[in-house]
C-alpha cells in the first residue's frame, strides 16, 4: 500500500482569512496582522503578527498591546471542518480511498491510482495543482503506513529531502529509520504526556523503541505503543473511507458585512473553489448553482435572504468561468441589506470529464465560445432579453420563425445542430434573406416596376409563389422576386397574385440580402 498524507499546518488561520474582505486582509504598506483566540488566549498567528512578537499561548490583552490594529477572531471548529472537507473532496478526484486523520490532516491510499496518473511524481504534481485554488499551505508525505505518512507530513523535516518519492515511501525498514528521528510529541498520546516524556529524556521515537514496552504501557497506557506500532507497520491500521455527498452545500460566515457585489464575490470565490473540488471528485461538471446571501437585521427587522440562481448553457468545472458568471449576476442584483453569511448549493451536475484541450481551433471550440458569450449576455441582461430564432413550419416569411429565450439546453451545441438539421429538412427555400422586415413595406411603382426610395428596382429572379395561411385568416397568395437596386444591393419583394384593389399597393418589400 502507498499512503499520501496532506497536512495543513495553517488551516484554521487560512480558513478565517478567507472570510476577510480584501481591504482588511492587507494594508497599503504590509499585510494585516491576524490572530485566532480560544478562551482569551492566542492559538494561531500569521507571519505579520509573529513579526510583531505575537505568539500562540499569549493572552489576548497582551497581543493587542503589542499590535493595536491586530485582527482577532475566535477559533471555529465548524469553519475549519468545512475547509478540510474541501481538501478531502479534491483528494477524492484521485482515489476513492480518502479518510481524515485529524482536524488538519487528510490521508489517501493511492496504490491503485499510480498507473492511471503516471506514477507517484505525476500524481503528486496533479494533486498539488488541484489543491492550489483552495488557498492552503500543504505539507505532503508518503509512506507504506497511514499513520507513518501522517507523522511525516506533520513533522515535515526540511533536511530529509523529498517526503513523497524517497525509499521510505515503499520500504518499511527505510520508513522506520526515518521515523526514529521524529519527535515523540508527534504521536497522539505523546502530546498528552509530552512533559513527562521530556522529563525522562525521551525526545524521539527511537528513544521509545529502546525502552521496555511493558513499563511504557503501565505508565503511559497502551495507546502510545499502539500508535507507534501502527506508524512503523508492526500493527494493522484499518480505516473507513470518506463518503462523497450527492448534493453540494457549503456556507461561509463573513468576518465583516459585505455591502457590494464585489465584496460578496470575494467570499463566494472560496465557495466556488470548494464546489469545483466536489464536482471533480464526482467526475462531473457544474450545470447550475444557487448562491444564498443572508443579511444583517435592519431596524430590528429581519431581511429575507437573497438567492441568485446561475444556470449555465454548457456545464463546466472552470472556477474562473463560474466566478465571471456570478459577477455578472451580482452586478444586476441590488443587495437588500449588508450580507453576513453566504451559502452555496448545487445539485445539478452533468456526468463526464471536462473536454480535452485543443491545439488548433475547431468547430467545438467555436461553439463553446458562442455558448459562453450567451451565458454572459444572459447573466448581464437577463434571460428574457437574450433571444434566438426558432424555425416554424410555415411558408409565410413573417411566420417562418419565432423568437424564444436563448437559455437552457436549447443553447447547447447538440441542440443547435438539431435545429440546423431541422431547418435544412424543412420545405422553406434557402435563398431567403436573413434580414426580414417585421411587416412587409408597401412600395410605389412606375410603369409596373416597383420603386425603392424613388428609384426603380430591376427584377433578377422569380417568381417564387407562396400560397398559405388559409387556415388562420385571409390567405397569403404571393409571388416573390429578388430585385436589384441602383447601388447594387439585393432585396426581396413580392406582389399579390390577384390584382390589387384600387388605391392599394401592388408591391411590397419583405427583406434585404446582406
Amino acid at each position: 500500500m502507498l499512503w499520501l498524507a496532506l497536512h495543513l499546518p495553517l488551516l484554521s488561520l487560512e480558513a478565517f482569512c478567507a472570510t476577510l474582505p480584501a481591504a482588511a486582509a492587507t494594508r497599503a504598506d504590509h499585510p494585516r496582522s491576524v490572530a485566532l483566540i480560544h478562551q482569551h488566549r492566542i492559538t494561531a498567528v500569521n507571519a505579520a503578527a509573529a513579526a510583531c512578537g505575537v505568539r500562540p499561548g499569549m493572552k489576548r490583552a497582551t497581543a493587542l498591546a503589542l499590535v493595536a490594529d491586530l485582527v482577532v477572531a475566535d477559533s471555529d471548529a465548524a469553519r475549519d471542518a468545512a475547509a478540510l472537507q474541501a481538501v478531502a473532496h479534491a483528494a477524492l478526484a484521485f482515489t476513492p480511498a480518502v479518510t481524515p486523520q485529524d482536524a488538519q490532516t487528510v490521508l489517501l491510499e493511492v496504490q491503485a491510482s499510480l498507473r492511471l496518473f503516471g506514477g507517484p511524481a505525476a500524481l503528486q504534481q496533479r494533486l498539488a495543482a488541484a489543491l492550489v485554488p483552495l488557498g492552503h499551505r500543504v505539507q505532503m508525505a508518503a509512506a507504506p503506513t497511514a499513520l507513518g505518512a501522517a507523522l511525516l507530513a506533520r513533522w515535515h523535516p526540511a533536511d530529509r529531502g523529498d517526503l513523497v518519492l524517497g525509499a521510505h515511501a515503499r520500504q518499511l525498514p527505510a520508513l522506520q529509520r526515518l521515523l526514529d528521528a521524529a519527535p515523540v510529541g508527534m504521536l497522539g498520546p505523546g502530546r498528552e504526556y509530552g512533559e513527562a516524556l521530556q522529563g525522562m529524556g525521551l525526545h524521539t521515537l527511537s528513544d521509545l523503541r529502546r525502552l521496555p514496552r511493558a513499563g511504557l504501557a503501565r505508565r503511559f497506557g497502551a495507546g502510545l505503543l499502539d500508535d507507534l506500532d501502527r506508524a512503523l507497520g508492526l500493527q494493522p491500521d484499518p480505516r473507513s473511507w470518506l463518503a462523497l455527498p450527492t448534493v453540494f452545500d457549503s456556507r461561509l460566515e463573513l468576518f465583516a458585512s459585505a455591502e457590494t457585489g464585489e465584496q460578496v464575490l470575494a467570499g463566494a470565490a472560496v465557495l466556488l473553489a470548494r464546489l469545483v473540488a466536489w464536482a471533480q471528485a464526482r467526475q462531473a461538471r457544474v450545470g447550475a448553482f444557487t448562491l444564498c446571501m443572508r443579511h444583517e437585521r435592519q431596524r430590528q427587522a429581519t431581511t429575507p435572504a437573497t438567492e441568485l440562481r446561475v444556470e449555465l448553457a454548457a456545464p463546466t468545472s472552470d472556477a474562473a468561468h463560474l466566478q465571471s458568471m456570478l459577477r455578472e449576476r451580482l452586478g444586476r442584483c441590488a443587495l437588500a441589506a449588508p450580507t453576513l453569511e453566504l451559502q452555496l448549493h448545487c445539485r445539478h451536475l452533468v456526468a463526464g470529464p471536462a473536454p480535452s484541450g485543443e491545439l488548433f481551433p475547431t468547430r467545438a471550440s467555436q461553439d463553446e465560445g458562442l455558448l459562453r458569450l450567451l451565458e454572459r449576455l444572459r447573466a448581464r441582461l437577463g434571460d428574457a432579453q437574450v433571444q434566438r430564432l426558432e424555425p416554424v413550419a410555415d411558408h409565410r416569411p413573417e411566420r417562418a420563425s419565432r423568437a424564444v429565450p436563448a437559455q437552457g439546453p436549447a443553447t447547447t451545441a447538440a441542440a443547435a445542430a438539431a435545429a440546423t438539421a431541422a431547418l435544412a429538412a424543412s420545405p422553406l427555400p434557402h435563398h431567403r434573406p436573413a434580414w426580414l422586415l417585421p411587416e412587409p413595406l408597401p412600395l410605389a411603382e412606375s410603369g409596373a416596376l416597383p420603386l425603392l426610395e424613388g428609384r426603380p428596382l430591376q427584377l433578377v429572379s422569380g417568381p417564387e409563389r407562396i400560397e398559405a395561411g388559409w387556415w388562420d385568416g385571409p390567405p397569403a397568395v404571393r409571388d416573390y422576386f429578388i430585385a436589384q437596386a441602383e447601388d447594387g444591393s439585393l432585396v426581396w419583394i413580392w406582389r399579390g397574385r390577384l390584382p390589387a384593389a384600387a388605391g392599394e399597393a401592388g408591391w411590397f418589400l419583405q427583406g434585404r440580402f446582406a
